[in-house]
């Protein structure tokens, strides 16, 4: 065996190309949020992958993106390009068989982060005959001059042993950087909240793009033994309180009961949620709100 090697490995990619899923398949565990959304991701997260010879601490970040310009899409941005800058290699996510200006947008980023840059072909279980992907991977690596280049499915976790060998052998050689037995540098805290907004983006659908936000604001062990969860759901305008608390409440429960199960499932414990749905105006276009509820 080689020299132990230990670094950061950050995502790039357009929104919705499947960063999250493909972090969570490699750490082996749900740690990001995942929805058909686009934007789904606002944070910055570490998940850790411990190898007998590499740690290797991938860095989900979010999609990069053109369009609406309000404070919390221009604050998403520059928490994605500053996570390039600090990575030891960049793993550049694209869809197998598109290519788009927002993916040219993520590419631009990755190469001014002047890191090495690993293309990464995502959904290539999509391609049928497999034959079709030959000439976009000559297209795509025409673009840059990629370290490697390798195609996966995240979603079937398909060539994923050698897409970590590809990135454990471009780390440089060094002690690990986090406890071996640490799956996140998130708190739990935080993988609640995150839960709970996954929970209302897939149950809200259209009706509620983007001014949504969730804080915990207390965590409490109940005398049953249950983990006593008060979160408080931010919406930017009063119209919308209504449509989160959905006609007698049914909603709003129904987020309280899919985000309670799962995290049941992910932490091993028994949880209660009591939720609240709080109206804060514009709190996506205040620099001051974001930062207080986690987004910079």
């Amino acid at each position: 065996m080689g020299e132990f090697r230990s670094g950061f490995a950050a995502l790039a990619g357009r929104p919705n190309v499947g960063k999250s899923t493909l972090i969570n398949a490699l750490v082996g565990q749900k740690l990001s949020i995942v929805t058909p959304r686009p934007q789904t991701t606002r944070h910055r997260l570490i998940g850790l992958l411990n190898l007998p010879e590499a740690q290797i601490a991938f860095i989900d970040t979010p999609g990069l993106h053109r369009g609406p310009r309000r404070a919390l899409n221009r604050a998403m941005n520059r928490t994605a390009a500053a996570a390039l800058g600090d990575a030891d290699v960049v793993l550049l996510l694209v869809e197998a068989l598109r290519f788009t200006a927002e993916d040219e947008l993520a590419l631009r980023r990755s190469r001014e982060a002047r890191r090495p840059i690993i293309a990464v072909v995502n959904k290539v279980d999509r391609v049928r005959p497999r034959a079709r992907l030959l000439p976009y991977i000559a297209e795509l690596s025409a673009r840059d001059s990629f370290l490697e280049l390798v195609p996966v499915s995240a979603q079937k976790g398909e060539n994923l042993a050698e897409l970590v060998r590809v990135i454990a052998a471009a780390l440089p050689p060094g002690p690990a950087l986090f406890p071996t037995d640490q799956l996140t540098d998130r708190s739990q805290s935080f993988r609640i909240a995150e839960t709970i907004r996954e929970k209302l983006t897939l149950e809200l659908v259209e009706e509620l793009p983007y001014g949504v936000a969730v804080e915990v604001e207390q965590i409490a062990v109940e005398p049953d033994g249950r983990k006593g969860i008060s979160a408080a759901i931010w919406v930017d305008r009063p119209g919308q309180k209504p449509i989160v608390i959905g006609a007698g409440g049914q909603r709003l429960r129904r987020v309280g009961r899919a985000a309670r199960l799962e995290l049941n499932h992910l932490f091993g414990e028994r949880f209660h949620l009591t939720l609240w749905v709080k109206v804060r105006a514009g709190w996506a276009d205040d620099a001051r709100a974001l930062h207080q509820l986690g987004v910079e």
